[in-house]
């Protein structure tokens, strides 16, 4: 089996130790991936960290983003997981996205975007509509900063409309979620075992 390094950026508002939902559904990423491959996972719980607002690398006086960003770079695989807001990706997710595009300007010994070559998934919980928004929205910014996005590379749970539900308060996790939740690690996996053993031409 092919050996992958999967980093879960967590976008969740809520500090540790807190339950996440958002930390929850990306779990059960990582673990249909582990049906596909070796996986060693790592997980950051971004709010837990002082990240500066910025599109740089490094926004300097104490940012934290640094020693993530050196994750990313290390990372096979990235799972980025974000509860919905009014309809949004969480002011942490926008974060993150933001610093992401500083790698725009990065580029290897081949001179290929550093991010070439990682794959990215998605994953969005939320007691309201907003998850295929938030998946377009990241599907994109992921792609620009040089992130390959796998057929069908999100998941996400929906409950009820202004509902008190949480993913964690369920009792199983529904088929539809299970299964799609599946279908995206399976997808990541072959798309990351392919991109390692041959990157994408130099430009």
């Amino acid at each position: 089996m092919t050996d992958l390094d999967v980093l879960v950026l967590n976008c969740s508002l809520k500090p540790s130790p807190a339950p996440s939902s958002s930390d929850l559904l990306a779990g059960q990423v990582v673990e249909a991936m582990r049906e596909h491959a070796t996986i060693t996972a790592h997980t950051v719980r971004v709010v837990d960290h002082d990240v500066r607002p910025g599109v740089e690398a490094d926004m300097g006086d104490g940012d934290q983003w640094p020693a993530i960003r050196a994750q990313v770079h290390a990372a096979d695989i990235v799972v980025l997981a974000t509860p919905t807001w009014m309809g949004q990706q969480s002011s942490v997710c926008q974060r993150v996205l933001e610093r992401l595009d500083a790698e725009v300007a990065e580029t290897d010994e081949q001179g290929r975007p550093v991010l070439y070559g990682k794959v990215a998934v998605v994953a969005v919980v939320g007691n309201e509509d907003g998850a295929h928004h938030i998946c377009g929205v990241a599907f994109q910014c992921l792609n620009d900063v040089g992130f390959t996005i796998p057929a069908q590379g999100g998941t996400y749970w929906n409950g009820e409309a202004m509902g008190s539900t949480d993913y964690n308060d369920l009792d199983e996790t529904p088929e539809a979620v299970a299964s799609t939740t599946a279908g995206v690690a399976a997808n990541a996996v072959h798309l990351a075992s392919l991109l390692s053993g041959q990157n994408y031409p130099a430009g």
